[in-house]
């Protein structure tokens, strides 16, 4: 299955995010934490390549730590820009204000000191970006302290930009999750599929399972096995059907759901039913 997706409204998107950037002092670069290496989207890097960037590693509560800890210590995402600093986060928990509000104004301390040299407050703005479904949202919503953008456990929720004061001197830029035109490494577009950036009504189901089943033996063996109490040898497929029979999806005549069986195994990896995962 060749996967790719990049909707109209998301070329609407990238242009309008090209034109606010001149106007924000910084950015928040949220990143899914089950696949943040594919959470990074080149359109949004050349975005942000001169301003200071804030990466928030969102969903940690459903990623493995040990492996965000090495990709934090080693700096793969950071040293991508010089003013940049890397935080992990659930932004559906209590604190993500002052966590955040705390960083940007640490990453924008020159312009602080600059307005405070002339007697004047300063006035910070940021800018909301990520791939869809990477929690961009939630966040903007816990940081306003209310409900200020809609959310939904699924890609393109968000479709326009809208600015949102998060307290005095503190204002941020809620943008829509946007992918890139072409998708060509199909192991990143995977992942993205997985995670949910990709809207599941472009895909076929029953392949995206078998591909997660083929990438989860992997790097996370037993896990499927454990969740389902099944024996995870043999063809993708056969897996597939293990767990349908587990978990007796199937169809009259004892036909196995292959549909049923997929979409519950991709929804129990987005709720972090197999476990605390990183791609």
């Amino acid at each position: 299955m060749k996967i790719n997706w990049f909707p109209g409204h998301m070329t609407k998107a990238l242009r309008e995010l090209k034109k606010e950037v001149k106007n924000v002092d910084a950015i928040i670069y949220v990143l899914d934490a089950r696949a943040p290496l594919a959470s990074l989207n080149p359109e949004l890097d050349k975005l942000a390549e001169n301003k200071p960037v804030l990466f928030v590693l969102n969903k940690i509560d459903l990623a493995d730590t040990d492996k965000i800890n090495k990709l934090i210590s080693d700096e793969v995402i950071k040293k991508k820009y010089k003013n940049s600093y890397i935080i992990k986060l659930n932004a559906t928990a209590s604190g993500a204000i002052k966590i955040i509000a705390s960083e940007i104004k640490e990453l924008c301390k020159n312009k602080i000191e600059r307005f405070e040299n002339k007697g004047l407050n300063s006035f910070i703005r940021a800018m909301v970006v990520g791939v869809p479904n990477s929690g961009k949202s939630t966040l903007v919503n816990n940081l306003c302290g209310r409900v200020k953008a809609l959310t939904g456990n699924k890609a393109g929720v968000t479709r326009g930009k809208q600015w949102l004061t998060v307290s005095n001197g503190f204002q941020i830029l809620d943008t829509p999750g946007t992918l890139y035109p072409n998708l060509e490494n199909q192991n990143v577009a995977r992942k993205l599929a997985y995670i949910g950036s990709i809207r599941d009504e472009v895909l076929d189901k029953n392949e995206l399972a078998c591909d997660f089943i083929s990438d989860i033996r992997k790097i996370y063996p037993n896990a499927l096995s454990k969740r389902y109490n099944i024996d995870e040898s043999g063809e993708t497929y056969e897996v597939l059907e293990k767990i349908a029979f587990s978990r007796k999806f199937l169809l009259k005549g004892g036909e196995v759901d292959y549909d049923r069986a997929s979409i519950a195994l991709i929804d129990d990896f987005r709720k972090g039913k197999l476990g605390n995962i990183t791609l």
